[in-house]
């Protein structure tokens, strides 16, 4: 299945049914009022997030979503039928925006939360129901109520517990196929990842965590260069950031450059980001010496002082345990903060 992360809908609720505007009329019953019953109320259309879903594709070939009609009142005091109401499935994660004012809806961030985006109208009154003292004999009756409508603009947001951030061929991909059962493509090219991938970390008996690859950003991606907004608003919803540097010697510029490029890219984003929890991990060590490693090491504690610095090499495995139960010690810090 392709992973589609936006989409743009059409929504309609339906409209009530009309009053219906009768007279009871039966023999030796001269006198039998009125008995028109009210319109039915049209179904509503709600949202439902389930994690039964991990992209939006199925809503990019059904743009339109549109519940039915209440049905009209009777005579003999007969209320309308009331619509069946229309439920979307959304993954777990996904923006509801409204595509108008650009304001969010709602963020869908649980399993089975259900949200009503626009309800259907209310039926119309039955001449039975201007019966009074006054007016005994009423013929008013009055329309259903209209259904809502609007553009909705879906945008899903990957739920994981640990960001992989870096540039392109930095080997994330590697990363997460060494820690979890996640087999995205590998390949010794830039932009080999082109869509965001999870990846679950078992723990065995403690339980476990996820992990998301962001596919590799670029200068300029808060501004939307190589998709920079698409890949960055996953990072949003991540509580730890694990930033992997490349270490190996095909890389154009130095590792502080790099790093502090990226760092730069999430203010820019989002301010919020750059104050999430970071941990930076020197990939790839296997292939650099021992004197540059202590280098880098070194400009990394000036330039980021509160950030933890590990290395490993993804491949070989070398230094990816300590990275692993770092970050499993770290998460139940974030929930007590």
């Amino acid at each position: 299945m392709r992973f589609i992360d936006e989409a743009t809908i059409r929504i309609r609720s339906g409209a009530g049914g009309a009053g219906c505007s009768s007279f009871r009329r039966e023999k030796h019953v001269p006198f039998g009022g009125p008995d028109g019953g009210n319109g039915g109320r049209g179904g509503d259309v709600i949202l439902v997030a389930t994690n039964s879903r991990n992209s939006l594709m199925e809503l990019k070939g059904r743009p339109i979503w549109q519940a039915k009609d209440g049905t009209p009142g009777r005579g003999t005091c007969r209320t309308g039928g009331n619509a069946e109401h229309v439920e979307i499935l959304l993954p777990v994660g996904t923006r509801v925006i409204n595509d108008d004012t650009d304001e969010i809806v709602i963020d869908l961030t649980e399993d089975g939360q259900r949200f009503i985006v626009a309800k259907g109208g209310d039926g119309g009154f039955g001449n039975m129901h201007y019966k009074s003292n006054k007016n005994r004999v009423p013929t008013k009756c009055t329309p259903g109520w209209d259904g809502q409508e609007c553009f909705l603009r879906l945008e899903l947001l990957l739920m994981a517990d640990v960001g992989l951030l870096g540039f392109p061929n930095a080997g994330k991909s590697t990363f997460i196929s060494r820690v979890s059962a996640a087999r995205p493509r590998v390949a010794d090219y830039p932009f080999t990842t082109l869509t965001p991938k999870l990846g679950v970390v078992d723990m065995g008996m403690d339980g476990s965590f996820v992990i998301a690859d962001i596919p590799g950003l670029i200068r300029g991606a808060a501004d939307g260069a190589g998709l920079g907004h698409r890949f960055l608003k996953h990072v949003q919803r991540t509580r730890v950031l694990l930033h992997l540097l490349s270490m190996g010697p095909d890389e154009a510029e130095p590792v502080l450059d790099r790093y502090l490029a990226i760092r730069e890219e999430l203010v820019r984003f989002d301010p919020k980001l750059a104050r999430r929890r970071e941990i930076i991990l020197l990939n790839k060590v296997d292939v650099c010496s021992e004197e540059e490693l202590a280098e880098i090491r070194a400009l990394l504690k000036e330039a980021a002082p509160d950030r933890a610095v590990f290395v490993a090499s993804a491949v070989t495995g070398a230094g990816i345990r300590p990275v692993i139960m770092h970050l499993w010690n770290l998460l139940p810090e974030l929930d007590e903060e």
